[in-house]
């Protein structure tokens, strides 16, 4: 019972806290562009990073644990399949769909695609990558 009572009043104190500083009543879809704009994505150490805004986007990743990948996907039905599990090398990419009913699949990494920035604006497109 005593950790009981310890556990509901941590509860109350650590209620009120707020975890972002964003006023969301100034968000609006003019607003949106700018605030994703402004973010910088530091690229220096290893994780994923994704934005999805819009309706029945997906992104599928299969990443290994030295991938730091950036993902912005604005409009609906875009698709991203992002695999290379399958090597042990240090990756890092940018890609951005911007528009509808978009299509990236990007399987493997080599040095070549190290860094990579894909940018798709429009709509109905569809982009394959191969890196073997």
């Amino acid at each position: 019972m005593f950790t009981l009572r310890w556990s509901v009043f941590a509860l109350f104190i650590v209620l009120p806290l707020q975890a972002q500083e964003i006023d969301w009543d100034k968000i609006n879809s003019n607003t949106i562009f700018n605030l994703i704009a402004r973010q910088q994505i530091d690229q220096t150490s290893f994780g994923s990073n994704i934005i999805q805004m819009g309706d029945y986007n997906n992104a599928e990743l299969s990443l290994n644990a030295r991938t730091n990948i950036a993902i912005k996907q604005l409009g609906d039905f875009n698709t991203l399949y992002f695999m290379n599990s399958f090597t042990d090398k240090e990756t890092k990419a940018a890609i951005t769909a911007q528009g509808n009913n978009n299509i990236i699949d990007v399987t493997g990494s080599n040095s070549i695609s190290d860094g990579i920035q894909i940018n798709v604006k429009g709509h109905n497109k569809t982009v394959f990558m191969r890196n073997y």
